[in-house]
């Protein structure tokens, strides 16, 4: 199943709590190949609200990646083959602030990547190109959240800088002080390079985060649990899931293509020369940039 008429089709990647979304209408789980190689999980079609809907747990149902061993590449690929439009990122993150305690959900704005090893880039040797990520968010994705929220009554902070860590291990407290120097505000193992990958497909992004602890820097939860952040998790799913519901009433009313361009974000990225683009390398990038690769 593909979404093909070219209309908005909102992609969802989180936890496995969202595919229980009230209300999903004609729920269908597909299997989707990329060239990327395997993806989380299948793909879940729905409709809802008359809004068309794809949904990908990014760590696979029953959470059995973990962040370092999921394909990115491939989650983001096969969004695009399924016809989405714009993503909503939804992860668990620690709090770096006092004043974002445990339960607060956020809408990120920035991002710094402390990844590494991970595959960051659908363009590799063969076809380069070099995407923007100075504003790595869609503010219209982000207004429909914060709106979202504000309908469904559920407080929101927009406005956060994540620092994302491989992990699958907790910061050390000597870590968790220092990226409180350098002023980020969240900590996290999941957003990248999902979001730059995001933004090669040209896909609008945005990241709707949930504070499951304070990480290790505060002095009263310095010894995380699995199990501790995961009731945490639960807690704050259900409040989750109502901005998600409402933020998709919202974004039903949009119309014509996103005023601030991420669907073109390749127009001005590639750089390979016509005669040095490697035909095999072109082949993989049918979905992610068809468009001007004429794949």
């Amino acid at each position: 199943m593909v979404w093909k008429d070219g209309g908005p089709v909102l992609g969802i990647i989180g936890g496995g709590g969202i595919s229980n979304l009230s209300g999903l209408e004609g729920a269908r789980w597909e299997t989707t190949v990329s060239p990327f190689g395997m993806p989380s999980d299948q793909l879940l079609y729905g409709t809802f609200n008359g809004q068309r809907l794809v949904f990908l747990p990014r760590h696979g149902r029953g959470h059995r990646l973990p962040p370092s061993d999921v394909n990115y590449r491939a989650n983001i690929d096969v969004l695009k083959r399924a016809g989405a439009t714009e993503i909503i990122s939804v992860s668990a993150v620690g709090s770096l602030r006092e004043d974002l305690p445990p339960g607060s959900l956020v809408i990120v704005d920035q991002f710094i990547d402390r990844t590494s090893g991970r595959a960051n880039s659908f363009f590799t040797a063969g076809m380069a190109a070099h995407v923007s990520m100075a504003t790595p968010v869609c503010p219209r994705l982000c207004d429909a959240l914060e709106a979202g929220a504000r309908a469904a009554g559920v407080p929101i902070r927009r406005g956060a800088t994540l620092l994302v860590i491989d992990g699958p291990q907790f910061s050390t407290r000597a870590e968790s002080n220092l990226y409180r120097q350098w002023g980020c505000d969240l900590l996290g193992m999941s957003n990248m390079p999902e979001a730059k990958l995001a933004r090669e497909a040209e896909l609008c992004y945005a990241a709707l985060v949930t504070v499951t602890d304070y990480d290790s820097w505060h002095p009263e939860h310095e010894q995380l649990t699995a199990e501790a952040l995961l009731q945490v998790y639960e807690a704050n799913a259900a409040r989750g899931r109502q901005v998600l519901t409402a933020t998709i009433g919202a974004l039903g009313e949009r119309s014509g293509p996103c005023r601030h361009g991420c669907q073109w974000a390749l127009d001005h990225a590639l750089i390979t020369r016509l005669d040095q683009r490697d035909p095999d390398a072109l082949e993989k990038l049918d979905a992610v940039a068809g468009r001007l690769l004429g794949t």
